[in-house]
């Protein structure tokens, strides 16, 4: 299997688990706010930040834009997509700003426009949302950039998932199994998928997990998730339809510490005795 390379680090077995800080919406349309996502992402020891970018008039109809809703916005569901959405001022800060922290950043594209607008920030990959899986046009489209692929695969039947893996081949691809609910049931995480998406494709698979809580996130990676990726914010109490599934500062660094102390603890499945196992096996062994 081969590993694939997400600006100078390497994801896939063997290798230190890649950690993704999705701030996705949850920056509230605050350029500030993302900033310190930015800095609570870097300071936890995570490896990369994740935005997504969408052309509200692309990606919605014209009705769902004029539903009404209630937001920090407006009164329709319009305002409120429009106010979540940087422009090129906004991200050419943002990608400063992770430079300045010594962390990745790459976004989920919702369709072409958006490929190509965060394409001018040359990201070290992109990310396919769960949603977008089907989409065989915005498969291609990112495919074209020559660019690393992370591709989830929630709310999509093994089918859908062997359709689009034809659409886009393995090669440079990293699967994220993740079940799209936000928060997610632990009973419907189903993390033996993991391995299963991986012996069936051959690729690099992680998790992109929406439960709350920690352990079931570091327990993927025992079950071999070379990427794991959770939802941040400053306060799940915030607004945003986002926050309740995310995973405040002080959880985001004991994740992280969660999950390289379960990768120390894997070994490489080789029974021996080890150094510290010898003066006890001396001591209270009788025979042998």
């Amino acid at each position: 299997m081969k590993a694939v390379k997400i600006g100078e680090k390497w994801v896939g077995p063997g290798y230190p688990a890649y950690i993704v800080a999705e701030i996705g919406i949850n920056h509230n349309g605050d350029l500030e706010l993302a900033g310190r996502l930015i800095e609570v992402a870097a300071d936890a020891g995570c490896d990369a930040v994740k935005f997504q970018k969408r052309s509200v008039d692309i990606v919605y109809s014209a009705d769902e834009l004029e539903r009404p809703r209630e937001s920090p916005f407006g009164r329709t569901n319009g305002d409120l997509k429009r106010g979540l959405e940087f422009g090129q001022e906004q991200y050419q800060t943002i990608h400063d700003k992770c430079i300045d922290c010594g962390i990745d950043w790459f976004a989920s594209c919702w369709d072409e426009a958006s490929v190509d607008f965060i394409e001018q920030f040359e990201p070290p990959a992109y990310k396919i949302a769960s949603a977008s899986l089907t989409d065989d046009a915005l498969l291609r489209h990112h495919r074209a950039t020559g660019r690393p692929l992370i591709v989830s695969t929630g709310m999509s039947t093994i089918e859908q998932v062997d359709h689009a893996i034809s659409v886009v081949g393995t090669d440079n691809l990293i699967l994220m199994h993740t079940t799209s609910a936000y928060p997610a049931n632990l009973v419907d995480l189903n993390l033996k998928m993991i391995p299963v998406l991986r012996d069936r494709f051959g690729c690099p698979v992680g998790y992109s997990g929406h439960e709350t809580g920690l352990v079931t996130s570091a327990a993927a990676v025992a079950l071999g998730a070379c990427m794991v990726e959770r939802h941040i914010t400053l306060d799940r109490s915030m607004w945003g339809t986002d926050q309740s599934a995310s995973v405040e500062p002080e959880e985001l660094r004991g994740l992280v510490q969660h999950i390289r102390a379960v990768e120390s603890a894997l070994g490489d499945g080789v029974k021996r005795v080890t150094e510290a196992e010898v003066p006890i096996m001396k001591k209270l062994r009788r025979v042998g």
